[in-house]
């Protein structure tokens, strides 16, 4: 399937989160890079999705009453949220996140590196280029720009346009994508192959994959986390999930390893958490 058409299907709703997904988490030098390795034709890798219909999961963002069947990323989030942050111009529906990571890209028309806006050498320098806005309005508008650059070579006109050029090209090129299917694939069943699949290098965090699970049971377990997270933040307290996780994990087991929590059960959790959040506020 084209990048094209993933993206479309963005925003059709066709292709979404599961609930139990974690947030976006690239940083601007992780972005920076995928796009080098798109602009180049290196591998990017596939994608898995789970296939099954809207109403037999909790699904991120909102489909405005979309039912029927729907594509689930369950391997891809941080890639597909990237293309679709820079070529459209701004996050998906399902985005949670900081948007600022995806803006401000540019392409640099002689060294053909990738960099994030910085005034002091980008304001009026026409040799750095918007990509976002490149995706946008296509190749017509640079037009004057490749012709003073040129100075009046026709090769390096050329030269320069094939750069832009290869950067548009970018949602044409062809990705693979696997399916998860069949009656048989309960959320907890594909809650464990979403752990299995991003269990291995630095992917997720382990407190990123005991909350998966979690939440495969219990869809609201994030968002109640989030809205904590954010009232502390209003009051000077910028903590982080892995660390509400980690106390609330030491309410309800009294042990530190993420792992306990496979012990748990639903509603001493939800106590627990419940609980924690309390005693922190």
């Amino acid at each position: 399937m084209r990048i094209s058409q993933i993206l479309d299907k963005v925003d059709s709703g066709d292709i979404a989160l599961p609930e139990f997904q974690r947030g976006y988490v690239w940083t601007r030098d992780q972005v920076r890079g995928f796009f080098q390795s798109l602009y180049r034709g290196y591998p990017i890798g596939g994608f898995l999705t789970w296939s099954t219909r809207s109403d037999r999961t909790h699904i991120r963002g909102d489909r405005s009453g979309k039912g029927g069947p729907i594509h689930l990323l369950l391997d891809g989030q941080q890639r597909v949220t990237t293309l679709y942050g820079v070529t459209r111009g701004q996050p998906p529906q399902f985005f949670e996140g900081n948007p600022e990571v995806l803006s401000g890209l540019h392409f640099h028309l002689r060294t053909e590196a990738f960099e994030f806006y910085a005034p002091a050498k980008m304001r009026d320098n026409p040799v750095w280029v918007d990509v976002t806005a490149l995706f946008q309005d296509g190749l017509g508008p640079q037009l004057p720009t490749v012709t003073r650059l040129a100075e009046g070579d026709a090769g390096v006109q050329a030269a320069l346009f094939n750069r832009l050029n290869r950067i548009t090209q970018i949602k044409d090129r062809e990705v693979h994508i696997d399916e998860v299917t069949g009656e048989d694939k309960t959320i907890d069943v594909v809650a464990e192959i979403f752990n299995r699949v991003n269990s291995g290098g630095t992917k997720l965090s382990k407190g990123d994959l005991a909350l998966a699970a979690i939440c495969a049971s219990w869809p609201d377990a994030r968002p109640m986390m989030n809205k904590a997270l954010a009232t502390w933040s209003a009051a000077g307290f910028d903590f982080k999930l892995d660390w509400l996780l980690r106390n609330v994990n030491a309410v309800v087991t009294g042990e530190a390893q993420f792992s306990k929590l496979a012990d748990v059960d639903l509603p001493t959790f939800q106590g627990g958490l419940k609980e924690t959040i309390d005693s922190i506020s």
